[in-house]
């Protein structure tokens, strides 16, 4: 297997809006994150993967750029942003970009020109389409956020393309001089030094051309089958990497929502010459009686089913990317451990293990280092992202469910519960701002903050830490081979990992119960590397106690 620095690496994801307010007005901004350097150097991570911090007019929270190349007025400058890629630097951390191509905002100068007329250089760089004999949008497609994924321009007479909110217009990957500006972006910020790109909805950059009808899926036709994974994406990807990625040492992942693993070893073969891995959402996905909206969960055996095919099915072919949640997510603990006080703590640490200890590149979540939950929402006031305001309109506010049905799947599963800030300190809004917060801060702030697990080496900070550090130790936790054993049982994750003649062994208890456990005769005399208890015993039948975790090293 080829060795590399982004395989070794452990990345932390930092949603800028929400990290730490640096001027006061109650929005996170790059100095706020400059000043949080030396946090994320004790915690050990090599890589920030930085959410948008492009000019944005923030329809999407800066997934709507209306500039690639300057920096969103409320997050700073782009002196900032250079004195903070500098100080990163310094500290032996990566810096990687959030690059969104398969759409602009509206407000891009391209789209000002191109809805013009239809005559205007610009136009094609967008996706435009006729209305039908009756004036009705060109097909039934619906937008990721809700509502129909076609916008009418009267200036034109015409509809233009947004699979996600209609401030965001799709660009039109098909035209040579989209691309070709694309890259030269890239290029640019290549040359200032940043180490690699994230790429938003990197699947979606190609359409079938006839864009037909969907199949109906509550409200609206289903875009997915005609624009995910389309006829050219690989084409355009392999164009992407021998213009741009191939220049430089950097690293690169792709949000492929909807993706198989036949897909994947081809956008992340180890020769595919596209990208280095990709995100995978079948761990994180559901599919509840409202779309995506759902307050089940999910039961151990579909994570280790999902978590132990991807482990097989890439290895030695396809690089893992390795997360339990993210900006679009709902908090880990909250939603695949205990969140209840008597559990967060040890349930958090025993997910973290389940995760590092796999084979692939993980990915922390801020905060998710600390074990922050879910958000207590008591009204729909309290919400700001624009998914959830538009999926009650479809849902609740349109007749067709009611608010105590939707209501219990709203807060389990909405993306505000992750861009709550992080809880720097026990003081006003969590130490996030001295103004008023962008969005209200948990009020469990007191007692789960940064502050004060940096004093207590028993906190999941210092777990995460010491995992980290482990990664760093023991090239078995990156590059060995892994295998599950019992596949059947209910409560306990349970794999290895070989490289050469060492051994690892990880039992993860998904129980609040207390679960006994034979260890198996070849770990005699093996040392136990982390647990998130006191150890007494590694050999025979052991006791594991609630949501336990342990880790046996054999050399």
């Amino acid at each position: 297997m080829k060795k590399a620095w982004w395989k070794e690496a452990v990345v932390y994801q930092i949603y800028p809006r929400s990290f730490m307010d640096g001027n006061g007005d109650g929005i996170g901004d790059i100095k706020g994150i400059t000043s949080k350097l030396d946090y994320l150097k004790l915690l050990g991570i090599d890589v920030i993967w930085l959410s948008p911090v492009y000019k944005s007019p923030n329809d999407d929270n800066g997934y709507d750029i209306s500039n690639y190349q300057d920096i969103m007025d409320e997050f700073g400058t782009m002196e900032d942003f250079d004195e903070m890629l500098s100080e990163a630097h310094k500290r032996g951390i990566r810096i990687v970009m959030d690059l969104v191509v398969n759409h602009t905002s509206d407000e891009h100068a391209w789209f000002v020109e191109s809805r013009k007329s239809r005559e205007n250089p610009y136009r094609d760089y967008y996706i435009w389409r006729e209305p039908k004999a009756d004036g009705s949008a060109p097909n039934n497609w619906g937008s990721c956020f809700g509502g129909p994924a076609w916008e009418y321009d009267k200036t034109t007479d015409m509809y233009y393309l947004h699979l996600f909110s209609k401030k965001q217009p799709d660009l039109n990957w098909e035209n040579p001089a989209v691309r070709r500006e694309v890259f030269d972006m890239m290029t640019w910020w290549c040359e200032k030094g940043i180490d690699g790109f994230r790429m938003d909805v990197i699947n979606l950059i190609s359409k079938t051309k006839e864009l037909p009808d969907g199949e109906l899926n509550g409200l609206y036709g289903d875009f997915f089958p005609y624009s995910a994974n389309g006829p050219r994406v690989h084409e355009f990807l392999q164009e992407m990497n021998r213009e741009v990625l191939s220049k430089y040492d950097i690293m690169t992942v792709g949000e492929t929502p909807g993706v198989t693993m036949e897909l994947a070893k081809q956008y992340a073969g180890e020769d595919t010459h596209e990208l280095n891995m990709v995100f995978h959402f079948e761990l994180v996905d559901s599919n509840g009686k409202y779309g995506k909206w759902s307050d089940e969960k999910k039961p151990l055996s579909e994570i280790r089913e999902i978590l132990s095919r991807w482990q097989d099915g890439l290895y030695d072919k396809a690089w893992n990317s390795l997360f339990w949640d993210n900006h679009d997510q709902p908090r880990a603990v909250s939603r695949f451990g205990d969140d209840r006080p008597a559990y967060r703590e040890i349930s958090a640490k025993m997910l973290a293990t389940c995760l590092h200890m796999l084979q692939g590149t993980p990915y922390v979540y801020q905060g998710e280092e600390l074990g922050m939950t879910n958000y207590p929402f008591k009204s729909l006031d309290e919400f700001r992202d624009i998914e959830v305001l538009q999926s009650y309109k479809d849902w609740v506010e349109s007749g067709l469910v009611s608010h105590e049905d939707f209501w219990p799947c709203l807060l389990e599963k909405n993306r505000d519960n992750a861009r709550t800030p992080v809880q720097w300190d026990d003081t006003e809004n969590g130490g996030f701002t001295t103004g008023t917060p962008w969005i209200a801060v948990n009020p469990n702030y007191k007692e789960i903050n940064a502050k004060a697990q940096v004093e207590d080496p028993n906190s999941v900070f210092h777990y995460y830490r010491k995992l980290i550090a482990l990664r760093k130790e023991l090239p078995i936790m990156v590059y060995g081979k892994y295998d599950l054993l019992m596949p059947d049982d209910p409560e306990l994750y349970v794999y290895t990992r070989t490289l050469d003649e060492e051994k690892l062994l990880v039992i993860c208890s998904f129980t609040e119960k207390e679960r006994t456990f034979s260890v198996p005769e070849e770990f005699a005399g093996a040392s136990c590397i982390i647990s998130n208890y006191e150890v007494e015993k590694t050999e025979g039948e052991i006791t594991l106690k609630p949501y336990e975790a342990l880790v046996l090293h054999k050399k």
